[in-house]
């Protein structure tokens, strides 16, 4: 299992992170991002901290690997760039912006702002646009289908505008607490759920992880 969305107690997840790393460890995870909800007011302290703990684990001799990233959640669209460029210029190896899900008040246009400052997925991208579509296929920007329940009610959706234009996809869980992560076979019900085939699934999961290989 490959999950580049998940949350510990550095933002509003009910775990620190050794703990939510050993779970997803036990449910079979290969590859974990801890991405926690980041603006101006925080990504200097826990994007070092979120460091510091994934080379400690990654140096365990563990079946899983840890991967520092970020959340950039409810960034006005103007602060996008300036927000990417500072969240990579810390460190973080992915950058994960909080889409325009239908189901809170995110600021119109943070798809667009999002994927062209040149995160390196869109989380939860709601009713996205034909066009934002094509840019996140022209800037390489993986769309989210997630496994929290609220935000995917828009995955078929998103899957279905998405196979059409050629984007890539990623599955996520968006975890917050423990029974919020899940196996392989879960991520491809969620898939398949969207409107994925099974050999669709494969090839996405594939491309997800040669790209996070590259990473580390």
């Amino acid at each position: 299992m490959i999950d580049l969305h998940t949350h510990t107690i550095f933002s509003d997840g009910e775990l620190i992170p050794y703990e939510l790393v050993r779970r997803a460890e036990e449910k079979g995870y290969t590859f974990i991002a801890l991405t926690d909800h980041l603006d101006f007011s925080n990504m200097d302290f826990v994007i070092p901290r979120i460091i510091h703990v994934a080379e400690k684990i990654n140096k365990e001799n563990r079946k899983i690997n840890v991967i520092p990233g970020c959340e950039l959640t409810h960034i006005h669209p103007s602060s996008f760039d300036e927000a990417v460029k500072e969240a990579r210029r810390l460190g973080a190896k992915i950058v994960v912006a909080h889409g325009e899900t239908p189901v809170e008040p995110v600021a119109k246009g943070t798809n667009f702002a999002a994927i062209n400052a040149g995160v390196d997925i869109l989380a939860h991208p709601g009713l996205i646009t034909e066009s934002e579509v094509q840019l996140a296929v022209k800037k390489g920007v993986f769309l989210e289908i997630t496994a929290r329940g609220g935000h995917n009610i828009t995955n078929g959706h998103v899957v279905k505008l998405g196979l059409s234009l050629g984007a890539n996809f990623v599955i996520n869980t968006d975890a917050h607490a423990p029974k919020d992560l899940i196996d392989k076979e879960f991520a491809m019900t969620v898939a398949v759920g969207a409107g994925l085939g099974k050999v669709q699934f494969s090839k996405l999961y594939k491309r997800v992880g040669d790209w996070v290989t590259s990473l580390i």
